[in-house]
């Protein structure tokens, strides 16, 4: 907090700190992120789905989305367009056929939708409703 008062006022940033932020802004400027949040499917589900495509060729992981016959994979096919889109936006060039790869995707939990169900005896049972974030991070060979 002091830091950014201090930046307000003109002053500079600790060294170390500076250097770090520096280093992790170059890092960012040749990847393109892109997410899919609050998607209505188990972050259980999904990882099985996500962990086919991690770390493959960005057409090869689309032609893997395709013959996929899990609910969610023409969703992450959808996300790895969309990734492939944001990186042409980005770097400013042609994603070609072996040029790009998915360096990152992970899943996360989402908001869960609590509901009740009646149960034996007057008692309710809680269903939990899970939903997901995907985070696909594309990057240059």
């Amino acid at each position: 907090m002091s830091n950014v008062k201090n930046e307000e006022r003109g002053e500079k940033l600790p060294k170390r700190k500076r250097l770090s932020a520096e280093r992790r802004k170059e890092e960012q400027s040749s990847v393109a992120k892109v997410m899919l949040r609050n998607y209505h499917c188990t972050p259980r589900k999904m990882r099985l789905i996500v962990d086919q495509v991690r770390g493959m060729e960005v057409f090869s992981a689309l032609n893997v989305m395709k013959f996929t016959a899990k609910a969610g994979a023409p969703d992450v096919a959808k996300l790895i367009k969309a990734g492939v889109a944001a990186a042409e936006e980005k770097l400013g060039q042609r994603v070609d056929n072996g040029t790009h790869y998915i360096s990152k995707i992970f899943v996360d939990g989402g908001r869960t939708l609590k509901r009740m169900q009646p149960a034996p005896q007057g008692r309710g049972h809680v269903i939990r409703k899970r939903s997901c974030h995907v985070t696909l991070v594309i990057d240059s060979i």
